[in-house]
């Protein structure tokens, strides 16, 4: 019984590490779809400007990096960009990319 709470416990502390190891661009690749998408949060597009590579959104808690909800300019690929526009509601993963945080992912909240 002791062994199987040891093993318990190490699997939990091993799972517990995991997501953030996802992110990082560290590991085997990207995050999983099906995580990825639990970890998006709603946001609303207030400016944008693909040749940068920028995305101004106001936008609930970012979990995934422990932000509470604000009003923030990220990076984002431009090509990525060219679907939206301001005042677009959307669905987002953020990450910190070397030091920068970026948006992942983006799609139309529906």
């Amino acid at each position: 019984m002791k062994r199987l709470f040891a093993v318990a416990a190490s699997f939990l502390a091993l799972g517990a590490s995991v997501p953030a190891m996802a992110g990082s661009g560290h590991g085997h690749g990207a995050m999983p779809m099906a995580e990825q998408h639990a970890q998006m949060s709603d946001g609303e597009i207030k400016k944008l400007d693909a040749g940068k590579g920028q995305v101004t959104i106001k936008h609930g808690p970012l979990h995934n990096l422990g932000m509470g909800a604000m009003t923030m300019t990220f990076r984002a690929d431009g090509a990525m960009l060219k679907n939206h526009k301001p005042g677009d509601k959307v669905r987002f993963l953020a990450e910190d990319r070397d030091g920068k945080l970026t948006v992942t992912s983006m799609e139309a909240a529906q």
